[in-house]
């Protein structure tokens, strides 16, 4: 064996020293608001469903004006909020989620803090539906609900075509929640990831080597989430 073979060999198994699971620990990497907000929408998006199909539209409209407060609270928290509940933080280049999404198959350590490439486009596509289909919803102007309090603003032909978009966003939004759950599969069968306990808990067993990220105070959580409730109830009831 030559020098630079036992060299490369001893760096090998000093970095397989630091990942044993002797050298792991336990890291909150999620923090309460994040997995409230996620686990909160599951549910409010299940109840507008259910809600919608039974024709209650006032449970309906009631959900759908949490679901605002609740997007604009995530997107203040995602300037605000904890490092890996952070835009900035965790959204990567379309390159490196498409280069992410090439070794989906291949089984490795789950070494990854907060979202990896490829999920924090997907947290912002779901973001994007999300609020569009709630603030869609405020024009909403047909034969099942109310008017809602932007209607009267606009002609005829724009409210049906706002109407046709809160429709098409609402089946975007399906495929992206199923596209979310399929890759959450995936990640547990091909890769050995388990994603859906971390936002259970908020803890994620990582090597000692990686820093924990730096959490916001939950202060701060409350206050953004006033905002967020207050822009809502502007939306919905006075404008």
């Amino acid at each position: 064996m030559t020098t630079s073979d036992t060299s490369s060999a001893a760096r090998d198994k000093q970095s397989a020293d630091l990942d044993t699971p002797a050298r792991h620990r336990l890291v909150q990497v999620w923090d309460a608001p994040i997995r409230l907000f996620h686990w909160l929408v599951v549910v409010l998006v299940a109840a507008a469903y259910l809600t919608w199909k039974l024709n209650w539209m006032g449970w309906h409209v009631l959900i759908g004006e949490t679901l605002l407060a609740l997007v604009l609270f995530r997107l203040l928290w995602g300037c605000f909020g904890s490092e890996t509940a952070r835009f900035r933080r965790f959204l990567a280049s379309p390159a490196a989620a498409l280069h992410h999404l090439r070794h989906l198959f291949r089984r490795e350590p789950d070494l990854q803090v907060g979202h990896n490439p490829a999920g924090g486009w997907m947290v912002l596509l779901l973001l994007a539906l999300l609020l569009g289909e709630t603030l869609s919803g405020l024009y909403i102007n047909n034969d099942i609900a109310d008017e809602g309090p932007f209607t009267e603003w606009v002609s005829a032909p724009i409210a049906n075509a706002i109407t046709a978009l809160h429709e098409i966003l609402w089946d975007a939004l399906l495929v992206a929640v199923a596209l979310h759950v399929l890759a959450i599969a995936l990640y547990a069968a091909a890769k050995g990831h388990n994603l859906l306990r971390p936002m259970l808990t908020g803890r994620k067993r990582l090597p000692a080597r990686i820093a924990a990220p730096r959490l916001a105070p939950p202060v701060r959580a409350l206050l953004l989430l006033a905002i967020g409730a207050a822009m809502a109830a502007l939306l919905a009831n006075y404008l």
